[in-house]
């Protein structure tokens, strides 16, 4: 009987990490692993920390916007000194990104660079927000937007507002100018 319990413990421990180890890598590794490497920049910060202006926010909007807690940007500067490296960890992030997890929700252009916006979880509850934009004379920036009750459709919304919003430049001018 202590022979079989051990079998079974020892399967199911190796069907684990098999399990665990097949995923490849996600996001939030590569976030840990590259978060104080050279030529990136990683922040975290509370939404409530950049003011926005609201005023025009529609109700839907504003349950979206309350519905996030957090901000984790990971940027990466590129240069003409590190353009091999930029392909490169530009690929890792392409590929993480590619994973049939992660949902499309909308791209636009800003300034010519095209952003991509996708997500974790199901059409009704999003786990998580994923914006990534990427340009070859500056790098490529990723922030995944956390919190509780997150809708992928207003999420949507909120991404339109926020682009016509007024958002005061100096709460992430440490981020900017790292780009510079």
């Amino acid at each position: 009987m202590l022979r079989t319990i051990k079998y079974y413990f020892y399967t199911l421990f190796t069907a684990v990490i098999l399990v665990s180890c097949g995923q490849g890598e996600t996001l939030q590794r590569y976030y840990v692993d590259h978060q104080e490497a050279k030529n990136f920049i990683s922040q975290d910060f509370p939404l409530s920390m950049i003011e926005i202006d609201k005023s025009n926010f529609t109700e839907q909007q504003q349950e979206a916007y309350n519905s996030v807690d957090k901000l984790n940007f990971l940027g990466y500067k590129a240069s003409q000194e590190n353009a091999d490296t930029f392909k490169s960890e530009l690929s890792k992030v392409k590929a993480i990104l590619s994973n049939e997890k992660y949902n499309d929700l909308m791209e636009f252009s800003d300034k010519g660079n095209k952003i991509s916006v996708k997500y974790l979880g199901t059409n009704q509850e999003a786990e998580e927000i994923i914006l990534f934009g990427s340009s070859p004379d500056m790098g490529f920036g990723i922030v995944r937007i956390l919190g509780d009750d997150m809708s992928p459709d207003k999420m949507i919304t909120l991404i339109e507002a926020m682009q016509k919003a007024d958002i005061d430049k100096s709460q992430v001018e440490n981020i900017m100018n790292f780009f510079n």
